[in-house]
């Protein structure tokens, strides 16, 4: 049995608390070409927020998945394809890996049939999600590997993310990574900006992650990507 995201190669992450790029609309972010849409952000994000935005993308036919932070931002609305959920494995505290999860799960009906974690290993000691989540991004690439294999092999993980939010990171940790899986699917995140950039990840990763191009650069800076990630 196939999962969706076995066939993704790229992933367009919107975090609902930033705006487009001027003069741009969801309609067009949907034209990119990318394979899926994860709504999802670190810092500032509320239900309301998450609601605007698969309400302006729930039109399209793009794969619509939700990213939430805690379970207060969780929408349940059908227009979503599914929930993706971060399990940090280098988190500093066990609400990031089980935590949070459990609240959710006390405070309401989880939709199981639609809901995935994904088994993130952060790796840029800079960015939001490792100060909020208290993660060691001191990781040597043999640690990545092993990280990786432990999420698949013992955790029973369907979706690897190597993260390095906001910088590109090691394609060597990539490599790595990927090659201690056996059916796993590999994300990987981080500093994404062109078309060499995202073709570079996309050698090694399964899936490549864009997320702040779409604010920052726009539409046609994502097509790109979109290109880079399907030509690997």
């Amino acid at each position: 049995m196939t999962a969706p995201w076995d066939d993704w190669d790229h992933v367009l992450k919107i975090d609902p608390d930033k705006r487009l790029v001027e003069g741009e609309t969801f309609e067009d972010v949907c034209r990119t070409g990318t394979d899926a849409l994860e709504i999802g952000g670190t810092l500032d994000v509320t239900s309301e927020k998450m609601e605007q935005v698969i309400d302006a993308c729930a039109k399209y036919d793009v794969p619509l998945y939700q990213e939430p932070s805690n379970p207060a931002v969780v929408v349940e609305d059908e227009a979503l394809d599914g929930y993706l959920v971060p399990v940090v494995l280098n988190a500093g505290g066990v609400s990031w890996v089980t935590g949070a999860h459990k609240e959710w799960v006390r405070i309401t009906d989880v939709d199981w049939d639609r809901t995935t974690t994904e088994a993130y290993i952060i790796m840029n000691p800079d960015a939001s999600v490792a100060e909020l989540t208290g993660a060691d991004c001191d990781q040597s690439v043999e640690d990545v590997a092993a990280y990786a294999e432990l999420a698949e092999q013992m955790l029973g993980q369907e979706i690897v993310y190597v993260e390095y939010s906001g910088t590109f990171g090691d394609p060597e940790v990539v490599a790595a990574a990927q090659e201690a899986l056996d059916a796993a699917t590999l994300f990987y995140g981080g500093g994404i900006h062109d078309y060499d950039s995202a073709y570079a990840m996309a050698r090694h990763a399964d899936t490549v992650v864009v997320g702040d191009l779409v604010h920052e650069e726009g539409v046609d800076a994502v097509a790109e990507t979109v290109d880079a990630a399907k030509d690997a």
